[in-house]
C-alpha cells in the first residue's frame, strides 16, 4: 500500500471538492483507507488523502492544523493535549474497533508457541540480558534473537510499551524499527529467529507466513483473535482504536461531517471486519455516534486500562 492515497469523494450540496486529510497510526490506517476508498464510490468529488505517519506524528500534524482526521491506536496523551490546546483545536475522540496487538514469530520457529507477560517483559527490556532465544528458555535454541517493532513515533509501540514493559523499566533499542508495518511483516518473515508485534490485522493478512504466539497474563496462554478481544480474555495486548477529529474543521467542512458519519455508521462496519479488527456492539457505536453529533471534545479515555469498558468510559464522558 502506497504511504498517502489520494481519493476523491462527493460532499451532497457544494459545487466543489473539499479537502480532508487523515494521518497517524499504521493500524487504524487500513480501516480508514477503506472507508475513504467506499466512501468515494457514492461520493466522487470530494479529496481525502490518507496517510501513516505513527500516531505521535499524526497528532503532531494533526495539532498543527495540517490534517481533519488523526488516527490513533493509543489514547492521546497530556502533551498532546496541551499542543492541540495552544494551537486552539478542540478534538473530538471517537473510539472505532478494537485491536488485538499481535506478537509473532516466524512460522519455521517450532519452539516458542506461547509466552508469559513476564517472558515477554524480559525480551524487549533493555536489562532483562536477552540476546539468544535460550536465555528465555533453556530449551530453546541459542540462536540470535531478532526484533522488529513499529517505531517510536507509533501508538502501538506506546501501547506494548505501557502494556509490557510499564513505568519500571526501559524498553531495548536494539531493534529494527519501522512506522511501516509491512516492513515489519516482511522482516520477520526473512528470519527464522525473528520476533515482532503489529496490529492484528497485519497478521491477519499474512497467517501463512507468520506464526501468532498465544500470550499467557496470567491465566493460560490466549491466542489473538476477534473472539478473544471480544470476550477480554486477550490481555493485556488487546486495545481500543480512535479517530481524532477536529471540531472547528467538522463546523466548516460539510464533506468532514457526512465523511465521520459513514465512518461511524453500522451500516459499514464491514469494513472493519474485513481489515481484521474488531467491531464493537450496536450500543457502543449509538454512544460513539452521540459524541460526535454533541460535538462532545477531550479525552475519555485517559484513565482507560486494558479490559475497562468502553462503553462506560464513552458515556461517562457525556454525563
Amino acid at each position: 500500500m502506497k504511504k498517502i492515497l489520494a481519493l476523491l469523494a462527493l460532499v451532497p450540496g457544494t459545487a466543489f471538492a473539499q479537502q480532508i486529510a487523515v494521518d497517524g497510526s499504521s493500524t487504524v490506517y487500513p480501516i480508514s483507507l477503506a472507508m475513504a476508498e467506499e466512501f468515494q464510490i457514492v461520493n466522487p468529488d470530494a479529496q481525502i488523502t490518507v496517510g501513516f505517519a505513527g500516531t505521535g506524528g499524526g497528532f503532531e500534524r494533526f495539532c498543527a492544523g495540517e490534517t481533519q482526521i488523526s488516527d490513533a491506536s493509543r489514547v492521546i496523551e497530556p502533551d498532546e493535549v496541551a499542543a492541540c490546546q495552544e494551537a486552539s483545536i478542540p478534538f473530538i475522540e471517537l473510539p472505532i474497533a478494537a485491536d488485538a496487538l499481535t506478537v509473532v514469530v516466524n512460522p519455521e520457529n517450532d519452539w516458542v508457541e506461547c509466552l508469559t507477560v513476564e517472558q515477554l517483559t524480559q525480551i524487549w527490556s533493555a536489562d532483562g540480558g536477552v540476546t539468544t532465544w535460550s536465555d528465555v528458555n533453556p530449551e530453546w535454541p541459542e540462536e540470535p534473537l531478532e526484533l522488529y517493532a513499529p517505531g517510536v513515533d507509533s501508538g502501538t509501540f506506546d501501547y506494548f510499551n505501557e502494556a509490557i514493559i510499564g513505568d519500571d523499566a526501559e524498553i531495548r533499542q536494539d531493534f529494527s524499527p519501522s512506522e511501516d508495518d509491512n516492513v515489519l511483516v516482511q522482516g520477520v518473515q526473512g528470519n527464522t529467529n525473528a520476533m515482532g508485534f503489529f496490529g492484528y490485522a497485519y497478521y491477519a493478512e499474512n497467517p501463512d507466513t507468520l506464526k501468532a504466539v498465544e500470550i499467557d497474563g496470567g491465566d493460560g496462554c490466549v491466542a489473538p483473535s476477534a473472539e478473544t478481544v471480544e470476550d477480554a480474555s486477550y490481555t493485556p495486548l488487546s486495545r481500543p482504536l480512535f479517530i481524532y477529529v477536529s471540531q472547528s474543521a467538522v463546523d466548516s467542512t460539510p464533506a468532514l461531517q457526512d465523511f465521520v458519519d459513514f465512518y461511524l455508521s453500522p451500516d459499514n462496519t464491514e469494513l472493519i471486519e474485513d481489515t481484521g479488527y474488531v467491531t464493537y456492539d450496536e450500543g457502543i457505536y449509538e454512544a460513539v455516534q452521540a459524541r460526535f453529533d454533541e460535538r462532545v471534545t477531550g479525552s475519555a479515555f485517559a484513565d482507560f486500562a486494558p479490559g475497562d469498558d468502553v462503553l462506560e468510559a464513552v458515556q461517562e464522558a457525556e454525563q
